[in-house]
C-alpha cells in the first residue's frame, strides 16, 4: 500500500488523514485539540508547542506499518498568523491567529505610510485589515521590541510545520497572498509594505516554491520525532482556503467553495486576477497556479455555538430548535460579531440581537437567526463575485456546519445556487494529500494536472444535492434587506 499525507491545521485542532491514492480510500485519521488564548482585548494566540506536541500525538495514533506507507505530505495550515522564530528555529512570542483583532492600530499606521486605501491595495491586491499577517509583524515590533531584534524567520502556519517536517524555510505564494505582504499578480513580496514596518523586514521573509514543487523532504530529526519515512518529499502545501478548494475540487472556474466553520469562507478558482476588497473580496493567490478570490467573515459556527451553548442545546438539538422558526425567524435580526469582524470590518464588532419583540422573542427564532446570519455574510461575498463578472454553477459545501441539513437549505435558498458536498468531510487535508501526490508525480517526471487529479480524487456526494426554492429564495431576499438595514444602522458604532 502506498498513501500521501495530509495534514490539516485548524484553528481548534490539527488532523492527519492518509490517503490511498490506488484505492482512492482515506485509511486513517486522527485530530488532537489545540487550546486558544482570547483577550478582551481581541487577542486571539496560540502556542508553537501546542502544534508540535499536537503533531507528535496525531503521528502516533497510527501504526508503525500505517506510517512506513507515507511517500509524500502536504501541510494545510490557517491562514494569516503569524510564527516568529530566532535564529534557532525557537518561538520569540506566541503565534498571532488570523482572528486576533488587536492590531488595529497597527492596520492604520502602515495604511497611512503606504498612502492610504488605494495604495495598499494597488501594492498588495488587498486593504491592511487587522486579519492579515503584516500588522501583526509590526505589533511585535512595537509591543516587543526585544523579540523583534532577534526575529529571524517570519512564517505562516503551514510554513512552520512544513520547517518541522523539513528544516526548510519556504513559502508559496497561496498561502503568501494572504500576509498583505504580497503582490500576487507580480507574485513576488512586497518590498514597499515591508519596509514600512522594518527595512530588514523583507531580507528576513522566506523565497517561494512552485505549486506543484517541494518544501524539502523529510528530515531525520522530523523522521525519528513523527515516525515516518525519511527523505520523502513534503509539498509546498498553503493556506487551509487554498487546500480547501484542491479538496472540493474548485481548481477551475465556476465553482465556488463555502466553509462553515469557526469562520465562514466563500472562494472560488480564476485563471485571472479577481478581487474586490472594498466590497471584502480578497485577491488572494491559488496554490495551485492561479487565483482564489475569497470573502471570509470570522463569525460563523462561533455564534451559533455560542447561541446553543446559552440554550443548553447538544447539535441535533439546536438544529431542531432552529428548523421550527420560519425563513427569516420573524423579524429576528442576528449581528454576530462575536469576534469583531473582517467582512465587513469591524474589528471593533460585538454581536447583537435585534428586532425582538414580545411576539417573536423565543428560542427558534433566535436560533434560527443565528444560523441565517453566517449565510448572509457569505451572501455579501457573492454579490462582489457577481459584480465582477464570475459567473457560479454551484457551491460546495465544507466544514462543520454542511453537516446540518437545515444550514444546506439555508445556502441554497440564500444563494440561491445549487449546493452539494463532497463525499469526505476532510476537504482541507484532503487537499493536502491530492496536492503531496501532484508534487510526487511532478517529482517522479510525470505531467498530471491538477484538474486530473482532483477530478479523480474528490467525489462530489450527488445525494446531499439541495436546489434552491423559488419561493424560500424570495423569502430570503426580504431577510437579507432586513440584516443589511440592521447592518448598516449599527456598523457605525463599532468602527
Amino acid at each position: 500500500m502506498n498513501t500521501v499525507a495530509g495534514i490539516d491545521m485548524g484553528t481548534q485542532s490539527i488532523k492527519v488523514v492518509l490517503y490511498d491514492w490506488e484505492r482512492k480510500a482515506i485509511v486513517a485519521r486522527s485530530q488532537v485539540p489545540v487550546d486558544i488564548i482570547a483577550r478582551n482585548d481581541g487577542t486571539r494566540e496560540q502556542k508553537t508547542e501546542w502544534y508540535d506536541a499536537a503533531l507528535e500525538a496525531c503521528f502516533a495514533a497510527f501504526t508503525k506499518d500505517q506510517k512506513e506507507t507515507i511517500r509524500a505530505l502536504g501541510v494545510s495550515g490557517h491562514q494569516h498568523g503569524f510564527v516568529p522564530l530566532d535564529s534557532d528555529g525557537k518561538a520569540l512570542y506566541n503565534v498571532k491567529l488570523w482572528n486576533d483583532t488587536s492590531t488595529t492600530e497597527e492596520c492604520a499606521i502602515l495604511t497611512e505610510g503606504a498612502g492610504g486605501n488605494d495604495a495598499v491595495i494597488s501594492e498588495v491586491c488587498n486593504l491592511m485589515l487587522p486579519g492579515f499577517t503584516a500588522p501583526k509583524i509590526l505589533w511585535l515590533k512595537r509591543h516587543k521590541p526585544e523579540a523583534f531584534a532577534r526575529l529571524r524567520y517570519v512564517m505562516l502556519p503551514h510554513d512552520y510545520i512544513n520547517f518541522l517536517l523539513t528544516g526548510a524555510y519556504k513559502a508559496e505564494c497561496g498561502d503568501a497572498s494572504g500576509t498583505a505582504l504580497f503582490n500576487g499578480i507580480r507574485r513576488q513580496w512586497s518590498k514597499k509594505l515591508c519596509d514600512l514596518i522594518d527595512p530588514g523586514l523583507i531580507g528576513l521573509l522566506p523565497d517561494l516554491v512552485e505549486a506543484n514543487g517541494i518544501v524539502g523532504t523529510v528530515s531525520r530529526d522530523a523522521s525519528a520525532r513523527f515516525g515516518i519515512p525519511g527523505g520523502i518529499p513534503v509539498s509546498s502545501g498553503g493556506g487551509d482556503n487554498m487546500m480547501g478548494a484542491i479538496g472540493t475540487g474548485t481548481v477551475r472556474d465556476g465553482f465556488l467553495t463555502m466553509s462553515l466553520g469557526t469562520s465562514g469562507t466563500l472562494y472560488g478558482f480564476s485563471e485571472n486576477p479577481v478581487s474586490d476588497p472594498v466590497r471584502g473580496l480578497s485577491g488572494f493567490n491559488s496554490s495551485t497556479g492561479g487565483f482564489l478570490p475569497l470573502l471570509c467573515t470570522m463569525n460563523c459556527t462561533v455564534a451559533t455555538e455560542q447561541t446553543r451553548a446559552l440554550f443548553g442545546l447538544g447539535v441535533k438539538e439546536f438544529d431542531e430548535c432552529a428548523a421550527k422558526a420560519p425563513i427569516g425567524s420573524e423579524g429576528v435580526v442576528f449581528l454576530p460579531f462575536f469576534n469583531g469582524e473582517r467582512t465587513p470590518n469591524l474589528p471593533n464588532g460585538r454581536a447583537g440581537i435585534n428586532g425582538l419583540t414580545a411576539a417573536n422573542c423565543s428560542r427558534e427564532n433566535i436560533a434560527r437567526a443565528a444560523m441565517e446570519s453566517a449565510i448572509f455574510g457569505m451572501r455579501i461575498g457573492l454579490e462582489a463575485f457577481q459584480a465582477l463578472g464570475f459567473r457560479a454553477r454551484e457551491i460546495r459545501l465544507i466544514g462543520g456546519g454542511a453537516k446540518s441539513a437545515v444550514w444546506r437549505a439555508m445556502a441554497a435558498n440564500i444563494m440561491n445556487l445549487p449546493v452539494k458536498r463532497p463525499a469526505s468531510d476532510e476537504a482541507a487535508a484532503m487537499g493536502g494529500a491530492i496536492q503531496a501526490l501532484w508534487c510526487l508525480l511532478s517529482q517522479q517526471g510525470g505531467k498530471v494536472s491538477i484538474a486530473e487529479l482532483t477530478d479523480a480524487h474528490v467525489t462530489i456526494d450527488e445525494a446531499s444535492r439541495v436546489d434552491p426554492d423559488p419561493a424560500a429564495a424570495a423569502a430570503y431576499d426580504r431577510a437579507y434587506a432586513e440584516y443589511n438595514r440592521y447592518l448598516g444602522a449599527l456598523s457605525p458604532l463599532y468602527v
